[in-house]
């Protein structure tokens, strides 16, 4: 069931809509639902997504909002990026309650996974 006022859905540009599904598919095995040829939406996670074929791109330090993923291996999670030719944008650091590193994507949107569990496998409090 819903919940009032919750976030259910974002929505993201895509100026290479294909490489953005093949990254997300690659990285994170989401399944994409096709909505025409110009926009894609995985829904099978707790907040969907939606990518929409346009030439911007969403980055913080350009005022975008950026969405963060959990990991339960940083490390492994970091890899995987990097393999799917993501490129990090920024090393992973530490932070009240945990790590995380950020990275772009294909069609350029920023994005970053974070982890409560530390290099050396213990788990911190969340805040």
């Amino acid at each position: 069931m819903l919940s009032h006022h919750t976030i259910t859905y974002l929505e993201f540009p895509a100026q290479d809509l294909e490489a953005t599904q093949s990254f997300f598919s690659q990285v994170f095995q989401w399944n994409f639902q096709q909505w025409g040829p110009d926009y894609c939406a995985h829904t099978s996670a707790t907040v969907e997504i939606g990518f929409y074929r346009a030439p911007l791109t969403s980055v913080s330090s350009q005022g975008g909002a950026m969405a963060v993923f959990y990991s339960n291996n940083l490390e492994a999670s970091e890899a995987a990026v990097r393999q799917a030719k993501g490129v990090i944008s920024k090393a992973t650091f530490d932070f009240p309650g945990g790590r995380r590193f950020h990275f772009i994507e294909p069609s350029g949107n920023e994005f970053a996974v974070w982890s409560d569990i530390a290099a050396d496998g213990t788990q911190s409090g969340h805040e």
